[in-house]
């Protein structure tokens, strides 16, 4: 009978295919690269396979080792999570940390992923920068910050913010080659489009009323800002996040084509794999992830009318979010004082006149 695979084999060669080097992987989990190169030889012996091929420059997985790696993860992952829920006897917030953002440079948020690092000195934080969604079960990830208007089964979302994908182009584009005024007139348009799931070019975008309509593109970016761009410069009409597109709008430097048919409300969201054992390092960092989007994203955007919405370099504190609009108050007020004035003029006279009769 063939022994079965050890543990300590499938994590050699899980971080060994995640390192991309043999020597980083003996480096994280602290042991002599000799001692990775035996695990990984063994492995390959109990199951009569070669799982990767070592160059001097590269590893590649082969068909065989791309499928241990899928099922290795969830094992790994299952047997991490029994230790857990033996061992923790505390909410200490600890571990390995590994997660996967969108490219962004904005201060705030950076200043989120040092404050956590400060703030939990014992988690190991681990932030990938990408466009391309991973896949957080195969890839390894806990967390991925993510804008969709759908989510893989298997993840718990918690939504950050909601908004709505608009179609917009230029005045000058719209000027030259008209204004699209049904769905089928797209066809002869100009379409600049993004990729699926940050990997491949978009053919579709939707409608309102649901479904997907096929766009020929000219024009392809997993960079959104690149697609903003762009449409500003009169290259054709994109599909862009209302966070994005309205101050644009409200300048008029950019135009909403087709609205109320082609959109689509979207999440920006924080998600992680459902299980039954969330680490505390998890949960701390997605609310992390709340408190900052509760204080740096605009709320519920997709529910005002454009016209109204502020805009990025403008947004309203969290406090002023809460309170009162400030111009409703004269608004209530402006009818009933001028009556109460010349109520109070006109009674002197209505009194004298009374007293004539």
């Amino acid at each position: 009978m063939t022994d079965p695979v050890e543990t300590a084999e499938l994590l050699a060669f899980s971080k060994t295919v995640d390192a991309r080097s043999l020597s980083r992987a003996a480096a994280e989990l602290g042991v002599p690269r000799a001692t990775i190169s035996r695990r990984l030889a063994r492995l390959e012996a109990r199951l009569g396979a070669r799982l990767l091929r070592r160059t001097t420059r590269s590893l590649v997985l082969t068909d065989a080792g791309e499928a241990l790696y899928r099922h290795a993860r969830i094992v790994l992952d299952a047997v991490s999570q029994a230790e857990a829920s033996v061992r923790r006897t505390d909410e200490a917030v600890r571990g390995e940390l590994r997660v996967s953002v969108p490219p962004m440079m904005q201060p705030a948020f950076l200043a989120l992923l040092c404050n956590f690092a400060k703030q939990y000195p014992e988690v190991r934080l681990h932030v990938h920068f990408a466009t391309k969604h991973v896949d957080l079960q195969r890839d390894g990830y806990d967390v991925a910050l993510r804008a969709s208007s759908h989510f893989e089964p298997g993840l718990i979302a918690r939504t950050l913010m909601r908004d709505r994908m608009l179609a917009v182009a230029s005045p000058e584009y719209l000027s030259k080659h008209g204004v699209p005024r049904a769905q089928r007139d797209l066809k002869s348009h100009r379409c600049l489009m993004g990729f699926v799931r940050g990997e491949l070019p978009a053919t579709h975008w939707p409608s309102a009323e649901g479904g997907q309509l096929h766009v020929e593109g000219v024009f392809f970016s997993n960079e959104v800002t690149v697609l903003h761009e762009a449409a500003l410069r009169g290259l054709g009409i994109a599909l862009l996040p209302s966070i994005i597109a309205r101050p644009s709008i409200d300048s008029g430097r950019l135009v909403r084509v087709l609205p109320g048919l082609i959109e689509v409300e979207t999440h920006i969201a924080a998600v992680y794999p459902e299980r039954e054992f969330v680490p505390p390092q998890v949960r701390a960092f997605v609310s992390a992830l709340a408190i900052w989007a509760e204080t740096e994203l605009p709320q519920a955007a997709f529910t005002r009318d454009d016209t109204a919405c502020p805009t990025a370099a403008a947004r309203p504190t969290p406090a002023a979010r809460a309170a009162p609009a400030p111009r409703a108050v004269p608004a209530l007020r402006a009818t009933p004082e001028p009556r109460a004035r010349k109520q109070a003029k006109a009674s002197p006279a209505a009194s004298a006149r009374r007293r004539r009769r």
